[in-house]
């Protein structure tokens, strides 16, 4: 009985594992069958895919060459146009080079056709002249040349010598107009900072204890004071003008009030300060207004403010803008150039020195940055710019700068130079005169503006001469500066004395 139900449950167990293998076998074939069929629908899919951009790709490759075609067909097309003309303009010259031919033709035909009496008159004159006839020419010829060259130098130099005639009576007359018509102070000024002092005990009050009021002045006005040099006095020294007018004031509100000490020194520099600031601004929208430059930046107004501060060999420099403002400004009216453009030029010429120990540069191209940083115009700019000849002018009114500046700075009583300056300048003038060989002896004349040169008559001739005097003006030029012009005067005399008995 055991026996009978081990078996019935072994063939229950045999057949349940047959059927599980089945089902289980029969699910993985369709699962298989689906990937399949999952597999082949997205391969057709994307050959279909790929079938599209191919034929896109095809249409966008025939575009392409349609597009080339056409360009090369136009190409090809404009090329053909211009062979045509270039065939054109060869037949032309072709039918007119064939035109020159006949005339050559025609013309060698005629000297052929020369009647033997002509030919043998011809053979006797050049028998007789000794000459044949291309040599009778070419003798001819070089006459006539020789003529004409010496005919033509002459007049060269007649019609030059008329043209500067007439431009320097032009230029003399427009100058001495302008000059004329000025009517601003011819008389130079001197930077000297001395505040005189009531007594000695103002002296000592001014020093302090310990010298504690005088550091506290150096201190705050950035100036220095000399004490001991002048009795009753003290002497401001400062390479600043605006620091050295600041510190007189100061000094000269301190000794008027008698109280002084640090604090009470604060308090006066500093409301001296901003009286100066404003006074400066004042002297630029003064100069604007007495030159009739209107619409300038407010920064310019106070470089032109600071100038008024400013001498040049004891000129202010305030004082000379406006002078080379309204020259400009006359001379550009007798010319018919831009008055208006000229008068601006003339004004701002010179702010530069206002910040020239501030900037490095020379006070014309400093002065020409900061126009153009402020609004002016590149006419304005580079006429500032070229008043000393370091760069070049761009327009006439441009160019007017550098001579108003030499009228404003060389007019009798403009500048005062140091006598020691002068004595070194008129010494090497003399020097660099008796470089040059055959030179007797020099002379500096009319405070250095003029030099004589007395030379060996035996040594030089009328050409030399000027040659000469050419070199000295160059060499001085080369060696030396100096406002104005110097005069080269070469002198050579001969004299010759006999005696009769």
């Amino acid at each position: 009985m055991n026996i009978l139900i081990l078996a019935s449950t072994f063939f229950l167990g045999l057949l349940t594992f047959y059927l599980a293998h089945k089902l289980k076998t029969g699910g993985f074939e369709k699962l298989g069958q689906e990937i399949l069929t999952k597999a082949q629908a997205q391969a057709e899919k994307n050959e279909t895919t790929l079938s599209l951009e191919l034929k896109e790709k095809e249409l966008a490759c025939q575009r392409e060459l349609d597009q080339k075609d056409q360009k090369f067909k136009k190409r090809l097309d404009h090329r053909e146009d211009k062979l045509d003309r270039q065939m054109e303009l060869v037949e032309s010259k072709l039918t007119e080079i064939a035109k020159r031919e006949k005339a050559a033709q025609k013309v060698e035909e005629k000297l052929a056709s020369l009647t033997a009496k002509e030919k043998e008159v011809l053979d006797e004159l050049q028998r007789l002249s000794t000459f044949t006839q291309k040599e009778a020419e070419a003798k001819l010829f070089e006459k006539v040349s020789h003529e004409l060259s010496h005919e033509t130098a002459k007049l060269t130099i007649r019609m030059k010598n008329e043209a500067e005639e007439e431009s320097e009576r032009t230029a003399a007359q427009i100058i001495a107009t302008a000059i004329n018509r000025l009517a601003l102070p011819t008389s130079s000024q001197i930077s000297v900072v001395t505040v005189a002092l009531p007594n000695q005990e103002m002296k000592g009050r001014v020093i302090g204890r310990e010298g504690r009021n005088i550091r506290a002045l150096e201190q705050l006005t950035g100036v220095t004071f000399a004490l001991d040099d002048t009795p009753n006095a003290i002497v401001i020294s400062c390479f600043d003008p605006i620091r050295k007018e600041v510190a007189k004031r100061a000094l000269k509100d301190l000794i008027q009030d008698g109280r002084i000490h640090p604090t009470r020194i604060e308090e006066v520099v500093a409301r001296t300060q901003e009286r100066v600031h404003a006074q400066i601004k004042e002297y630029g929208e003064d100069a604007a207004i007495r030159a009739s430059v209107m619409g300038l930046h407010p920064e310019l107004l106070k470089l032109l403010g600071k100038l008024s501060f400013r001498f040049s060999y004891g000129q202010n420099v305030l004082e000379h803008s406006l002078e080379v403002s309204h020259l400009m400004g006359m001379i550009a009216s007798e010319l018919g150039l831009d008055a208006a453009l000229a008068k601006r030029i003339g004004l701002l010429h010179d702010m530069g020195k206002a910040l020239s120990h501030e900037v490095e540069g020379s006070h014309a191209l400093i002065g020409r940055d900061f126009a153009l940083r402020y609004g002016e115009s590149e006419d304005v700019a580079n006429g500032i710019g070229c008043h000393h000849e370091e760069i070049l002018p761009t327009t006439i009114e441009g160019s007017l700068c550098s001579a108003a500046d030499k009228i404003s700075g060389g007019r009798p009583g403009a500048r005062v130079e140091a006598l020691e300056q002068y004595l070194k300048r008129a010494h090497k003038l003399e020097q660099i005169s008796l470089q040059f060989p055959g030179v007797e002896q020099a002379y500096a004349l009319q405070a250095g503006r003029e030099i004589r040169v007395i030379v060996e008559p035996d040594h030089f001739d009328d050409h030399t001469t000027i040659h000469l005097a050419r070199n000295i003006a160059k060499k001085v030029e080369q060696e030396l500066s100096y406002p104005g012009k110097i005069k080269v005067t070469v002198i050579r005399e001969k004299r010759v004395i006999e005696y009769a008995t």
